[in-house]
C-alpha cells in the first residue's frame, strides 16, 4: 500500500522517560529562543506508558534539571523513601539483614521516590504536548528511512489491518513515513530499530556484548496493617544460587499498594532454570509473604533490562540520529536504576540536536552528544559502576557484591580495575544433560500463580489474524537442535508462555508459538542459544497495556 509522508524537524521513537525528556527539552528550547520546531514522538503502545515496566525508585536529579518546578506542575512523584533494608535470603526460611554500613552506596535510596514510571511518562507526555510536541501512541515504527548519502532521514510506521498471510483486510491502513532532519531512538532495551542501526553502522564494534536481566513486577493491594508507606526492601540470595545473579524488591507505594519484583540475569547457565517460577517461589519466603498475606494481586508485567553498563555501551551517534536511554544501555546496574540516566541523556540529545538545527544542519553525525554525555554526571555514574556486571558474573553474587561495596564505599568509584565480560548471555547455557531438573512447587493461587493468570493481568491484546511477530530464521532448529541439547529453554525463559513443546498426533514433538500471549519483553531474542528468534514489532497499539507499572 502506498504511504504518505509527513516532515518534522525531529522524530523521537519511544515515549519512555528518555524520549519524552528529549521532546520536553526541545520544546523548552524552541519556546525560549522563539525558534519554531516540529517535534514528533511515536509510541508503539496503545497509550503512553502502556509498555513501561519499572520498579521504580526514581532519583529525581534529571527531573530537577528538566523541570525545577515539577512539584508545582503536579508530577506524580509523591512518596519519598522513608526506610530501606537489604536482606540476604540464606534459604527458604531465613534472612539476614545487611547493615547499612555494609550496603554498597549505590543501593542507598534516601532522598529518592517510589513511583509508577508509567504515570510519570504520561505526565511527561502532557508536558511535551503543552510545549508544542506531537505525541502519537498506537503507531509502531518498523523501518528506518535512509537518504542518498546513507544517513538516517526518518522512520516508517507499520501497516495496520494486515492478515496472517500478509494481505490487507477490509479497512486496512498503510504505514506512514515520518521524515525528519534528525531521529532520536529511545525504544528502550533491545529496541528493534536500534538493533538494525547497530548492525548497519557497526556501533558495537568496540564494545563488550550487551548483558541483560529479565525483570518481573507485580502490584498488590495489601492489608493496611502490613503496609509501610515509603519503605524499600531489596533482597539477594535465595532462591537463586550464588552463580546466578539476581534479586528481589518490595516497594511500599501509596494507597496500601506494594510493588514487588524479581530480576534474573540472563547469563544464567542452567537451561532448566525457569525465571518466572523462581519469582513465584521467592514470594513464599517469610520476609516477602508476610507483606502479601491477605492481599490481592492486581497487575503483572515483565521486561528485559540491559545491565552491561559502560563496557557494553555502543557508539551512540550515526549520521542523522542518536541512541539514548535504555536503547543506548545507560541503566546503572549497581543502582538498579535507569530512569534518571535515561532522562538526562534525552536532555543532552535535545540540546545537541537543537544546536545543529540552529546552524541549519540536517543529517549530520552529532558527536557533540557523546561529548556532552562523557562530561556529564551520567558518565561519572557509569564509570564508577563499570565493574559491577562483570564482577558479579566472574565472582558470584556474594564476592561480586563485596567488590561493589569496596569500589563504591571505600574507593568512591575510583578503582583501577577494568573488568570485561566478552561472553554473550545466549552463549552461556550448558547442555541439559549436565543439569538437574529443579523442583518447583505448584502455584497456590494465593501468593504464587501460573503464567496464564499472570498474562491476563498484563492486559495483553493482539489480533490473532496478523503476521506472527516472532520469526524463526530456521523453523526446524528448535526441535532439531535446541530440544535435544538444551531441552528447548524457550518453554521456560519466556515469562508469558509464548513457546511450547507439544506432541502431534503421531507422537512427534512440535514447537508452538502462541504469539498472542507475547508481552514484548524481548527475552527470546536475547536468550535463545541459537539466536534463531527475531522479534519484530506487531501492529501498533497491540501488546500489553500496563496501567500503573
Amino acid at each position: 500500500m502506498p504511504r504518505e509522508a509527513t516532515l518534522f524537524d525531529v522524530v523521537i521513537v519511544g515515549a519512555g522517560p528518555a524520549g519524552l525528556s528529549a521532546a520536553c527539552r526541545l520544546g523548552q528550547l524552541s519556546a525560549s529562543t522563539g525558534t519554531p520546531l516540529a517535534v514528533c514522538v511515536v509510541e508503539k503502545g496503545a497509550e503512553v506508558g502502556a509498555h513501561i515496566v519499572s520498579g521504580a525508585v526514581l532519583e529525581t536529579r534529571a527531573l530537577d534539571e528538566l523541570f525545577p518546578d515539577w512539584r508545582a506542575r503536579g508530577a506524580p512523584v509523591q512518596v519519598p523513601v522513608t526506610a530501606e533494608r537489604l536482606s540476604w535470603l540464606r534459604n527458604a526460611d531465613r534472612a539476614v539483614t545487611i547493615p547499612r554500613a555494609l550496603t554498597p552506596q549505590p543501593l542507598h535510596n534516601r532522598g529518592h521516590f517510589i513511583v509508577s514510571l508509567g504515570r510519570v511518562c504520561r505526565w511527561l507526555a502532557s508536558q511535551a504536548e503543552a510545549l508544542g510536541c506531537d505525541v502519537l501512541p498506537g503507531f509502531a515504527a518498523t523501518e528506518i528511512l535512509y537518504g542518498d548519502q546513507g544517513q538516517v532521514v526518518g522512520v516508517a510506521t507499520g501497516d495496520k489491518g494486515i492478515d496472517r498471510d500478509g494481505k490487507p483486510k477490509p479497512g486496512a491502513e498503510p504505514g506512514h513515513e515520518l521524515r525528519a532532519k534528525y531521529v532520536i531512538l529511545a525504544e528502550g532495551c533491545r529496541g528493534y530499530l536500534g538493533q538494525a542501526l547497530e548492525a548497519r553502522f557497526a556501533l558495537r564494534a568496540h564494545a563488550d556484548p550487551q548483558h541483560y536481566g529479565l525483570g518481573f513486577k507485580e502490584v498488590w493491594e495489601v492489608e493496611s496493617a502490613r503496609h509501610r508507606l515509603g519503605h524499600v526492601h531489596h533482597t539477594v540470595g535465595w532462591p537463586l544460587g550464588d552463580d546466578t545473579e539476581g534479586g528481589g524488591f518490595v516497594y511500599h507505594d501509596a494507597d496500601d499498594k506494594v510493588s514487588l519484583g524479581f530480576v534474573v540475569a540472563l547469563n544464567y547457565r542452567d537451561p532448566h532454570l525457569d525465571p518466572f517460577r523462581e519469582f513465584q517461589r521467592w514470594k513464599h519466603h517469610p520476609a516477602i509473604r508476610s507483606v502479601l498475606t491477605g492481599g490481592r494481586r492486581i497487575a503483572y508485567g515483565a521486561r528485559a533490562l540491559n545491565k552491561g553498563g559502560l563496557p557494553s555501551l555502543p557508539k551512540l551517534t550515526f549520521p542523522g540520529g542518536l541512541l539514548i536511554g535504555c536503547a543506548a544501555g545507560l541503566l546503572n546496574g549497581a543502582k538498579l536504576k535507569g530512569s534518571h540516566t535515561a532522562m538526562k541523556s534525552g536532555v543532552l540529545a535535545a540540546e545537541a540536536v537543537f544546536e545543529s538545527l540552529t546552524r541549519g544542519e540536517a543529517g549530520a553525525e552529532l558527536t557533540a552528544f557523546s561529548e556532552r554525555l562523557h562530561e556529564s554526571w551520567v558518565f561519572d555514574e557509569l564509570r564508577a559502576a563499570r565493574n559491577f556486571s562483570a564482577g558479579i558474573t566472574k565472582l558470584g553474587t556474594l564476592l561480586g557484591g563485596a567488590l561493589a561495596f569496596f569500589e563504591h564505599n571505600v574507593l568512591s568509584g575510583h578503582t583501577p580495575l577494568n573488568l570485561h565480560n566478552g561472553s554473550a548471555d545466549h552463549a552461556r547455557l550448558r547442555p541439559a544433560a549436565d543439569s538437574c531438573l529443579p523442583e518447583y512447587p505448584a502455584p497456590d493461587g494465593i501468593v504464587s500463580f501460573d503464567r496464564p493468570s499472570s498474562v491476563y493481568l498484563s492486559n495483553t491484546r493482539h489480533d490473532e489474524d496478523q503476521p506472527c511477530h516472532l520469526r524463526l530464521a530456521n523453523p526446524a532448529l528448535p526441535i532439531r537442535d535446541n530440544l535435544p541439547r538444551f531441552d528447548e529453554p524457550a518453554q521456560r525463559y519466556c515469562p508469558a508462555g509464548v513457546y511450547e513443546i507439544v506432541t502431534d498426533p503421531d507422537g512427534r514433538p512440535t514447537f508452538r508459538i502462541n504469539a498472542a500471549n507475547c508481552i514484548h519483553c524481548k527475552t527470546c531474542e536475547i536468550k535463545d542459544p541459537a539466536q534463531n528468534i527475531e522479534w519484530v514489532p506487531p501492529e501498533g497499539g497491540h501488546g500489553p497495556n500496563y496501567t500503573d507499572l
